[in-house]
């Protein structure tokens, strides 16, 4: 198969190879200094010395700071909706839906914990419109689980009333605190509570 710049794969012009080499860089500096320095300090200017390029390549390749933002986070998210429809139980199908719903409010509290100033500066910039593909996905398979572990419960709302806590203030604070033992604990409770037929 051919390597030479301009050749297509599914229909799509590839990425040169150091093109892909500097959207890398880009995204692992990113996510460098957002761990060390925090959501509020890190600027362009600093991501693109760490990453070794101009910062006129940074916005060339992902257009501003919410999509370079939205990239870093969208990673996550589309490897956690991979695990939802295709991993193994209980994540992904397979389990008992309590089970599955458990397992996923697990992993997305985990994927929040473990990019906490990457989700701090993410909500702090103007919605990418994938913002609300992604948010879609999870309501749809929180509803999914719901319905079919508690048949009567208005899925929707109760899904919904779930989730809102993960894109809150409260979590990022818990974190940033070193009560993610505590944090995790709540989530599970606040799940199963849901869960408990009354």
């Amino acid at each position: 198969m051919s390597t030479k710049a301009g050749a297509m794969v599914d229909g799509r012009p590839r990425e040169r190879a150091d093109a892909a080499r500097n959207r890398r860089a880009i995204l692992d500096a990113t996510r460098a200094l957002l761990i060390e320095h925090g959501a509020e300090t890190v600027t362009m200017d600093m991501v693109a010395a760490a990453a070794g390029v101009g910062k006129g390549t940074i916005f060339h390749r992902f257009g501003s700071r919410a999509g370079l933002l939205h990239e870093l986070i969208g990673e996550r998210a589309v490897e956690l909706m991979a695990a939802i429809t295709d991993g193994p139980p209980p994540l992904g199908p397979g389990a008992p839906a309590g089970e599955r719903l458990r397992a996923y409010f697990e992993a997305m509290t985990m994927l929040v914990v473990d990019n906490v100033e990457l989700v701090v500066a993410y909500h702090a910039i103007p919605p990418h419109p994938r913002r609300s593909e992604f948010h879609a996905f999870w309501a749809a398979h929180i509803a999914a689980m719901l319905r079919e572990a508690r048949p009567g419960l208005d899925a929707e709302t109760v899904g919904q009333l779930l989730l809102a806590p993960l894109g809150g203030e409260l979590v990022p604070m818990m974190v940033r605190a070193g009560e993610t033992e505590r944090l995790l604990a709540g989530i599970r409770e606040m799940v199963d509570s849901v869960l408990r037929t009354p």
